[in-house]
């Protein structure tokens, strides 16, 4: 069962969104910040991290930056998640290391797509 790791200030959309993936048959662990988020994509090494890259503590602009500079979770698919549908946050997410990027509130069948494509391309450790 794949693991996927929500990074998410919002306790509501982090719960709802945890529940929709768990009915879907993943594996579910969250962050409230990107310090936490960090914290437990080293700890854990999940198979995906949706990070919401307005987070306090830590943004996840520069969460997903530590992330894909760190030797152990380099290799994990990151998809940044933004209520900004600019496409210049789209590039930003990519160029700070997002291997995808999609809007709030979330479209779950245009996310679990993007979810399924990048766990399907994953490099195994």
């Amino acid at each position: 069962m794949p693991r996927i790791l929500i990074v998410e200030d919002n306790e509501l959309s982090r719960d709802m969104l945890s529940r929709r993936l768990e009915k879907r048959g993943y594996e579910v662990a969250t962050a409230a910040d990107g310090e936490e988020g960090i914290a437990k994509a080293s700890a854990d090494e999940p198979d995906l991290i949706l990070m919401d890259l307005a987070l306090p503590v830590l943004d996840g602009w520069e969460a997903t930056r530590r992330i894909k500079a760190g030797d152990r979770t380099a290799r994990i698919p990151v998809i940044g998640l933004s209520a900004h549908a600019m496409a210049e946050d789209a590039e930003r997410a990519r160029r700070v290391g997002c291997d995808d990027f999609d809007t709030k509130p979330v479209e779950l069948p245009r996310l679990l797509s993007k979810i399924e494509a990048l766990l399907a391309r994953r490099p195994q450790p």
